[in-house]
């Protein structure tokens, strides 16, 4: 029924598009029509909360025109000050069923997707569309107001200027809450098209594209500050820091977009490939393992994948890298029905919901699996033919005195064939249509091309019938196909092998070069008998101690005593105060907000990054606090932040 509650030879029952039993022993409608699924297996159809099916994107509408005049002021007229805010956006509006596209999702076993115009830092609101090829837009259409999206970016629709930074798209998004508020409590007169549509779009699920660990931290602090839990569009990184994750209590959209190998062939090119990146190539695939181990709810979307068709395999991956199956379902099919508040609509089966479900030859996230049928609305699409008798295995083939080994493989619908006369590989082609095998195989005739043609019929039994070989000097003989059970395949064995957990590097502080094991922990530290350079009246202290307690100088003076302290020994050691950087520009996402001449509202606290390898350089050369400023490029640039430079713990963001 869902991810968490199975029933073994049940029923279920569907008229027109819905539901109507679930179980075990119904007693089905009259004249109901019946199918016999024995031996099959029947699981939601998945959904995929976050696409952009169906609608065609803006590009830079800049053009790459740099020296033109900047536009400060917004285009439109009667809608919010800045164009880049664009709450009003009904994606049904630019919609177009996209027939090549929804084939592609309904192989993979999607049923239904939320698409929306993902264009802007306000995008306006999407819609859930059934991807039902032989229904029309209006039966398709399951909610043309389904959620609120948002992000950091900038509609490409626009050329105003304003924002041209993080830390300016922040800013922005802020005031335009404070300016909803303002605009509801009537203290203006005129209208405002897309304050309008932002108050009317509030109670919607509000989600937001984050699109990396740290950015979903900075933008769940925004919707903190407005009493707004958004859902958050992660960036496959949260496995570095799940506590921070888990602390925002938001759900998350995952992409699977987990890297490739790198190529290493090239030793130039690979002295240049950075440890972090590597540490993102072995741990990425872990993240949606890590997500369900911490109890972050999370939803998994096929975004950001190259091909849809590569979801099963990058699935696969998740799974073979600890992700439970009962959780990568329940990611794919409840979670995300929650999110847009359908849980008792979609990616469930149970009376009244939608009937939308696969068909399966066994269970679903396995290498072997396939999908027979896709059901959406109640209507069937087929991806794989289910009364096609399943050939794969390994069989011996004579034909007159020669014995051949058969290994068929791949799809039901579309076997492939490796076969072997001794140690000699066959080329040969393999065709199964109508429950006809067809087997053609090459000789070896170095004066001229020479085949063996091979045809049988599958009965319902699965026996070879009526089977007939053509020879290559055109006599006709029949031949012998004899399955060999419990022949182990070594392809298979070598996967059954592979199947432990691969090696995992471990998580580091920050996961780049230089990470710390583990976070360090604040100690009380007793130096003794160092040269203390005050900085003060006092001067230099020869052969001095300093305590140092709860992160603070607690005792400077000679034969200091403390308990559960670590003692260094600073014997001709000199101990001086951090160097202070008063004027630095490392550790932040983004520096100049250049879209007006004044951006005081913009501040870089909400800008710093953690893992700037330049905390690490900075320290080394003994600098201990830096203040970043937000750079030059306008007379009033907005708030600086000072910061202790702690490397690998997180900065406040």
């Amino acid at each position: 029924m869902d991810a968490k509650k199975i029933i073994t030879d049940g029923m279920i029952m569907i008229q027109n598009n819905k539901i109507i039993g679930v179980g075990k022993n119904l007693t089905p409608p009259k004249n109901s029509h019946t199918i016999n699924l024995e031996g099959k297996h029947v699981y939601p159809s998945f959904i995929d909360p976050y696409t952009s099916f169906g609608v065609t994107l803006p590009t830079s509408k800049s053009n790459g025109r740099r020296n033109n005049d900047p536009q400060y002021g917004p285009s439109r007229e009667g809608y919010y000050w800045n164009d880049h805010i664009r709450p009003e956006t009904n994606v049904l509006t630019s919609f177009k069923y996209d027939d090549k596209n929804a084939k592609t999702y309904l192989d993979q076993g999607f049923g239904v997707v939320q698409t929306h115009f993902a264009d802007g830092i306000a995008r306006g609101t999407g819609m859930l569309i059934a991807l039902s090829n032989t229904a029309n837009n209006n039966t398709r259409l399951l909610d043309q107001s389904s959620a609120q999206f948002f992000s950091f970016e900038k509609s490409k629709a626009s050329n105003q200027a304003y924002p041209t930074s993080l830390m300016g798209a922040m800013a922005l998004l802020r005031q335009m809450y404070l300016d909803a508020d303002w605009y509801v409590k009537g203290n203006t007169t005129s209208t405002d098209l897309s304050l309008e549509a932002l108050q009317a779009n509030k109670n919607l699920p509000q989600i937001f594209d984050a699109g990396s660990r740290i950015n979903s931290i900075r933008a769940d602090k925004v919707g903190d500050q407005f009493g707004i839990q958004y859902t958050l569009l992660g960036g496959g990184d949260e496995y570095e820091r799940i506590n921070e994750v888990k602390n925002t209590n938001a759900t998350y959209i995952i992409p699977i977009n987990f890297p490739d190998a790198y190529d290493t062939s090239d030793p130039y090119l690979s002295s240049l490939l950075s440890l972090g990146a590597m540490r993102y190539w072995n741990q990425a695939p872990t993240n949606p393992s890590v997500l369900a181990k911490n109890n972050i709810p999370f939803s998994i979307t096929t975004h950001k994948l190259k091909k849809i068709d590569s979801f099963k395999d990058h699935i696969l991956k998740a799974i073979e890298n600890g992700l439970h199956p009962n959780d990568a379902l329940a990611a794919l099919t409840t979670v995300p029905a929650k999110i847009i508040g359908k849980e008792n609509l979609l990616g469930v089966l149970k009376k009244d919901a939608y009937a939308n479900f696969l068909i399966t030859n066994g269970e679903l996230f396995s290498k072997e699996t396939i999908i027979y049928e896709n059901w959406v609305l109640g209507k069937k699409y087929s991806v794989n033919p289910m009364d096609v008798q399943d050939l794969t295995g390994h069989y011996t083939l004579t034909i007159n005195s020669k014995q051949y080994s058969v290994h068929l493989t791949g799809k039901p619908a579309k076997p492939k064939a490796e076969i072997k006369l001794d140690t000699l590989n066959i080329k040969n082609s393999t065709t199964y249509k109508d429950k006809w095998l067809t087997l053609v195989l090459a000789e070896d005739n170095k004066t001229k091309p020479s085949f063996i043609t091979l045809t049988t019929r599958i009965n319902e039994q699965g026996i070879f019938e009526n089977k007939k070989a053509i020879l290559s000097d055109g006599s006709i003989t029949t031949f012998k196909l004899i399955k060999n059970d419990g022949v182990s395949d070594p392809k298979k064995e070598d996967d059954t092998k592979s199947k432990n957990i691969p090696y995992i590097a471990p998580v580091s502080y920050p996961n780049i070069a230089f990470g710390n094991t583990t976070l360090p922990k604040q100690q009380t530290l007793l130096i003794t008998n160092a040269t203390v350079w005050t900085n003060e009246a006092d001067a230099i202290l020869e052969n001095t101690d300093v305590l140092i307690k709860d992160g603070k100088i607690a005792s400077i003076g000679k034969n200091i005593k403390a308990s559960n302290a670590l003692i260094i020994d600073g014997t001709n050691k000199h101990l001086t105060t951090g160097i202070i950087d008063e004027h630095s520009h490392i550790a932040a996402a983004a520096i100049n907000e250049a879209g007006h001449n004044s951006s005081a509202e913009v501040t870089i606290e909400d800008v710093v990054q953690p893992d700037d390898i330049d905390i690490y350089r900075n320290l080394a050369g003994g600098v201990t606090s830096i203040q970043i400023l937000h750079g030059s490029a306008n007379p009033i640039g907005g708030r600086s932040a000072i910061i202790k430079l702690k490397w690998g713990k997180r900065q406040k963001i």
